[in-house]
Order: structure tokens, then C-alpha cells, then sequence
């Protein structure tokens, strides 16, 4: 008999180890690969208002960033200064649609997902946090950012 520890210990470096060949996959893809999407290419400006504004993006609650009032950002996730010089597009583009996705135990919300959604405001149920040109449009600004 197995035990049960190391089933999930095993079950977890599974999960790991796919998320690690699809960011891999969607890195030897490249970037041609945004062509064949329905949305345009992202925009940074868009992008840098939804990272900034409290009501739609929520990021500067968990994280800071070189933008916005820095007295009000978060500090329980790392900073987003040099996220463009840390991460492709792609892998940017996978963190922000689906975290748990890469870390199980991430606390960041999938935004392109209504999976799990708790507590949500009549007008948003069924709805994801962001739509895919969101997505796109934070990625952008997000690759601004370099060190």
C-alpha cells in the first residue's frame, strides 16, 4: 500500500511538471502564435489602468508596481517592477488566466475563470474577472515593465 503523502507528493510534481512543458510549449509556440487569437494585441495603456484601478484589475491589493498610489499597494504577492525582463508574454498570459495553473497553492484568483468564484456580486456571477483582451491588455503593460 502507497502512502498517502507520497501519492500527493507524486500527484503534485505531476501538476508541476505539465505546468512547467505548457509554458515551455507556449514559449517554442512564440509570440506568432497572438495572431491567430479573436482579440487585437494588447494594449499597455489599457493594460496599466486595469493593473492600477482598485475596482476592475484588484492587482495593487496583493501586489506594488511602479504605478499608481504606492501608499495603497499590496506587499503579499512580489512586486511587478521587471515582470517584462522575469517572464514572456506567454507565461505572463498563463500566471494571470489560470495561477494554480503553475502553483496549486497560489492565492491569486484565476481571472479568466468563473471556477471557484466565492461571494460574488449578483452582476459578475457566471462572469470571469477579466475578459481575454483584459488579459492581453494587462500582458502588455506587463512586458513594459523591465529592469
Amino acid at each position: 500500500m502507497v502512502n498517502l503523502g507520497l501519492r500527493a507528493s507524486v500527484a503534485m510534481s505531476a501538476r508541476t511538471l505539465a505546468a512547467v512543458l505548457l509554458l515551455q510549449l507556449g514559449d517554442a509556440i512564440g509570440e506568432n502564435s497572438q495572431n491567430q487569437l479573436a482579440t487585437p494585441p494588447g494594449d499597455a495603456a489599457r493594460g496599466e489602468s486595469i493593473v492600477t484601478n482598485r475596482q476592475v484589475g484588484l492587482c495593487l491589493l496583493c501586489h506594488s508596481a511602479p504605478a499608481g498610489e504606492p501608499r495603497v499597494q499590496g506587499n503579499l504577492a512580489p512586486s511587478l517592477a521587471g515582470a517584462g525582463s522575469r517572464s514572456s508574454a506567454v507565461q505572463l498570459r498563463q500566471r494571470i488566466a489560470n495561477a494554480r495553473s503553475i502553483n496549486p497553492d497560489s492565492i491569486m484568483p484565476s481571472y479568466s475563470s468563473t471556477d471557484g468564484l466565492n461571494r460574488v456580486a449578483p452582476a459578475w456571477v457566471g462572469q470571469p474577472i477579466l475578459s481575454p483582451q483584459q488579459i492581453d491588455d494587462v500582458v502588455a503593460y506587463l512586458q513594459t515593465l523591465r529592469e
